[in-house]
């Protein structure tokens, strides 16, 4: 994902940062719309690995990994501590619970399928993969996953330029224009060592899909406002970087292809009681 902008903040440990988390409602509308889904083929084998249909989605967003899932026959849980996404996806046909996950209740249920899609990092590591654990049935699985995208250097490195300009003070503002693959399968080898820790589920798998997706100029700017490191600036510094972006992809040609991977951890919960 692209560095600056990304969904994980600057501190080292990002569910710290409630604010941040909690700053993607801000257009819930504008959100749903530009945010890319994710890969059928992923949808597909978390439902082939499951036991049942019944998914709890945490932090569910306005619920477009949600609507995926309901689509291939499940029956969908939303969990999101964004009243204003939540609201949004209450209104598209989601059932949605507004809480953080760490201080969610469960009351009683279990599911065979628990999700975080683009939303784990804004999770307690540790105490997340132990409700997960609580909340999923034995031999339920958990799905974690997430887009990595890199624009092209010719639109990453202005972007860089103009976010250092207007908020030289941000964490993200001294972050590299682009980051390697590396770094973000690293993380998802650390989720899966945190599951490990609860010795409540089998061996994690890594999975990855890689795709591509071209965007217009209008498209990506339409897409950029609603990433984490730009939710919270105000109206004239968004507008800055965004006139800057926006002549990068004019001297493209107008349009850019994205190259996407999709990276997940998955694990299924042991069968113990």
């Amino acid at each position: 994902m692209p560095t600056l902008p990304r969904e994980q903040p600057g501190p080292a440990q990002p569910h710290q940062a409630r604010q941040m988390a909690e700053s993607f409602g801000t257009d819930a509308h504008r959100y749903d719309q530009a945010r890319p889904g994710y890969p059928d083929g992923l949808v597909a084998r978390v439902v082939a690995g499951s036991p049942g249909p019944d998914v709890l989605d945490v932090g569910c967003g306005t619920g477009i990994a949600a609507r995926q899932f309901q689509d291939a026959g499940c029956v969908v849980l939303g969990v999101e501590p964004d009243a204003r996404m939540a609201e949004f996806a209450q209104a598209r046909g989601l059932q949605v619970e507004v809480a953080p996950f760490e201080a969610w209740e469960p009351a009683g249920r279990a599911f065979d399928v628990l999700i975080a899609a683009q939303s784990w990092h804004w999770v307690d590591p540790a105490a997340g993969a132990v409700k997960a654990a609580q909340a999923l049935r034995p031999h339920g699985r958990l799905a974690i996953f997430g887009h990595v995208f890199e624009p092209p250097a010719e639109v990453a490195e202005p972007f860089a330029a103009a976010y250092r300009r207007v908020a030289p003070d941000s964490p993200f503002s001294n972050q590299p224009a682009r980051r390697p693959l590396d770094t973000y399968q690293a993380g998802y080898a650390k989720i899966a060592d945190k599951l490990r820790e609860t010795e409540q589920f089998n061996e994690p798998e890594q999975w990855r899909f890689d795709w591509e997706q071209s965007y217009t100029r209008d498209q990506w700017l339409n897409l950029l406002p609603t990433t984490g490191g730009l939710t919270r600036l105000r109206h004239d510094q968004l507008a800055e970087i965004l006139t800057a972006v926006g002549h990068a992809i004019d001297a493209l040609g107008g349009r850019f292809t994205m190259h996407y991977t999709t990276l997940a951890t998955s694990a299924v919960r042991a069968d113990t009681p």
